[in-house]
């Protein structure tokens, strides 16, 4: 009976230990749901082999359902080539755009980790497969899935490691993992304006610091930033910098993709262009746009000729571009008929660089760059004021006459000044008629009384009673010391001013005035007649010129920063006191608050002078910008203070 007993309730324990597993097993279903959070969820959603060492979501599916994803683990140039022959054999063709890019991203994974240019080529043209711009619209991929920019991407990156830096952009052929590619490039389109690009720099790699915003042009292809080569005899007066780089789009284009790179001879065509001639290319009736990091070329191109000691340098050595090795008024692109010249004039001991935000702001804007072009200026800021004037205005007409005058280009007669802290002074020197003001404010004896060689009596002529260049139409001040700088009275500053070696010609000049009149000597010292002198409140020169108007046919305005939130009468941008900067005499002023005296790369300032600028567009076009863009209400809306002037309102 014992017996018995302890026999059920083993079976008792035994059926109650399979149902126990039975409930176990039931409970972990072979199907489940997560909950992720919603930046998990579009990592999980956006996974792919551009971020990290796997491969996207759907590449899983195309391998799992060719029965190849243990195959990758162990042997991917076999699970690779198994799904090239599956894709010819034409197995899942309903799918052919998923295969096309897991083909695309499995051969950049295999790339990056046996770093072969090769592969990384035939990921470019599986990219390309997939993207099929010359295939008829139903065969194209959605271009709302998430795959389509980052095929894109693939082609991008995959050709950047395949071309190399400098990157190849002549006629090549290429022995690829399963067979030859025959690529054909047109030597056309290496000529950028006359010039020969070269030295084509991938800049998919590049990170920029030191601009506000980066600009790009999404598309198709690599960008890159290529440098034109300088043609011998070339003016050495005004032409583009021999290190401005050029945005180019390097683009790979084959016929018949899906079927071409699922053979083994490839054949198409290596096509460069510049951001400027072309901003798209057509595939029989579809557009493709091209990929552009116009920012990143700037950059480059600043990183790699400005040297940011020379701000010092030309300031202390008067005599620094007297040598003729150094631009002094160089252009961003070469000029194209029709654009207007901007010329931008830098403060003391600056430079061209310091223009840089808003020059990458304004070009960012289609308009901008159809109707305008930028011209810098440079000069030893440390000489004497009316000098530096002279060179900008010579610069500006030896430029205008090689570019064939205004006859040539009436654009060329519509020439804006935008001048920062002294180059505002400079600017205002191109735009008055100051008869003989300027020289009576500042020597005794009429200049005819003064017995000075021919060519001493002209250079002062041209220097004291300058008169307006009638190109210039335009004038924009910003943060200029129109009545001078208190800081120049600092005795720091007159020191600095003594250390200052000025050009031969204006020793020449200065000699020349003591020896015919002895009682000039203490006015015409050399640190008196140097800049930073010049621009102190005492000086006779700052006195003599803030007395003397802008020409009524010349448009003016003002940006004037100030560090605070205060009343103007006693706000300061810690250079500059508002009431130095402040004139009547311009057509509008805007302040900036919270702004210092370097106030170039302020969003309120370059909003400002893309407002003027727009409004010279339509002055001089038929072309109108968008309605209600850039008026004053806007610029008030993000930190403008507009004040009344004594001209008309624009």
């Amino acid at each position: 009976m014992c017996r018995m007993t302890r026999k059920r309730q083993e079976r008792l324990r035994q059926t109650m230990s399979g149902l126990a597993v039975l409930m176990a097993l039931s409970a972990c279903s072979p199907i489940s749901v997560h909950r992720l959070s919603l930046v998990d969820a579009y990592r999980e959603r956006t996974r792919s082999a551009l971020e990290a060492d796997h491969f996207s979501a759907s590449t899983h599916t195309v391998l799992q359902r060719q029965n190849l994803l243990s195959v990758w683990k162990k042997q991917p140039e076999q699970a690779l080539a198994s799904l090239r022959t599956a894709t010819q054999a034409g197995f899942y063709t309903s799918d052919l755009s998923s295969q096309m890019f897991a083909l695309a991203e499995l051969s950049y994974l295999l790339a990056r980790r046996r770093h072969d240019p090769a592969q990384f080529m035939m990921a470019a043209l599986y990219a390309y497969a997939y993207l099929s711009p010359d295939a008829p619209e139903g065969e194209r991929p959605n271009p709302y899935d998430v795959h389509f920019r980052q095929a894109c991407d693939l082609y991008m990156l995959a050709l950047t490691e395949a071309l190399g830096s400098p990157a190849r952009v002549n006629s090549q052929v290429w022995t690829l993992p399963v067979g030859r590619l025959e690529l054909q490039a047109n030597p056309d389109d290496l000529n950028w304006h006359g010039h020969t690009l070269t030295d084509f720099r991938p800049t998919a790699r590049f990170e920029v610091s030191g601009l506000n915003n980066i600009y790009s042009t999404s598309g198709l292809g690599e960008p890159l930033a290529a440098i034109p080569r300088m043609n011998p005899g070339e003016t050495h007066s005004f032409q583009i910098s021999d290190k401005m780089r050029v945005p180019v789009s390097l683009f790979i284009e084959l016929d018949h993709s899906r079927e071409q790179v699922l053979s083994d001879h490839m054949s198409g065509r290596l096509i460069l262009t510049a951001n400027d001639n072309a901003t798209e290319r057509r595939e029989d009736s579809h557009q493709v746009a091209l990929q552009y990091d116009p920012t990143t070329a700037r950059a480059i191109s600043l990183s790699e000729s400005v040297d940011w000691s020379a701000e010092y340098a030309s300031f202390l050595n008067g005599r620094y571009f007297d040598d003729h090795k150094r631009l002094q008024l160089a252009a961003i692109e070469p000029h194209k008929k029709g654009r207007m010249p901007v010329v931008l004039v830098y403060g003391t001991a600056s430079s061209a660089g310091r223009w840089a935000n808003m020059v990458n702001d304004l070009l960012a804007d289609p308009e901008i760059r159809k109707h305008f072009e930028f011209w810098v200026f440079s000069y030893g800021t440390g000489n004497p004021i009316p000098y530096s004037a002279i060179q900008l205005r010579q610069s500006l007409q030896e430029a205008i006459h090689n570019l064939g005058g205004v006859q040539a280009d009436p654009a060329l007669g519509h020439i804006t000044l935008i001048g920062h802290s002294q180059g505002g002074l400079l600017s205002k020197m191109l735009v008055i008629n100051a008869e003989n003001h300027l020289w009576d404010g500042m020597v005794s004896v009429p200049l005819d009384h003064l017995n000075l060689a021919p060519e001493t009596r002209s250079l002062l002529k041209e220097a004291l009673f300058p008169s307006v260049m009638p190109e210039v139409k335009t004038v924009v001040f910003i943060s200029t010391p129109q009545h001078g700088s208190y800081l120049a009275t600092l005795s720091v500053s007159r020191f600095l001013g003594r250390m200052i070696t000025l050009p031969f010609t204006v020793t020449h000049v200065l000699n020349q005035l003591i020896q015919a009149d002895d009682a000039l000597r203490l006015d015409m010292s050399p640190w008196r007649v140097a800049s930073v002198y010049g621009m102190s409140p005492q000086s006779s020169f700052i006195q003599s010129l803030s007395a003397i108007e802008v020409a009524p046919e010349v448009e003016a305005h003002s940006i004037i920063p100030v560090t605070g939130n205060g009343p103007s009468s006693t706000a300061s941008d810690g250079v500059v006191d508002y009431e130095s900067a402040h004139v009547p005499y311009v057509n509008s002023e805007l302040v900036v608050k919270h702004s210092e005296h370097s106030t170039q790369s302020n969003p309120v300032t370059i909003a400002e002078v893309r407002r003027i600028l727009f409004q010279q567009i339509l002055e001089t076009s038929s072309d109108a910008p968008p309605s209600g863009d850039m008026t004053k209400k806007n610029i008030v809306r993000i930190g403008g203070e507009y004040v009344s002037t004594g001209r008309s309102w624009k």
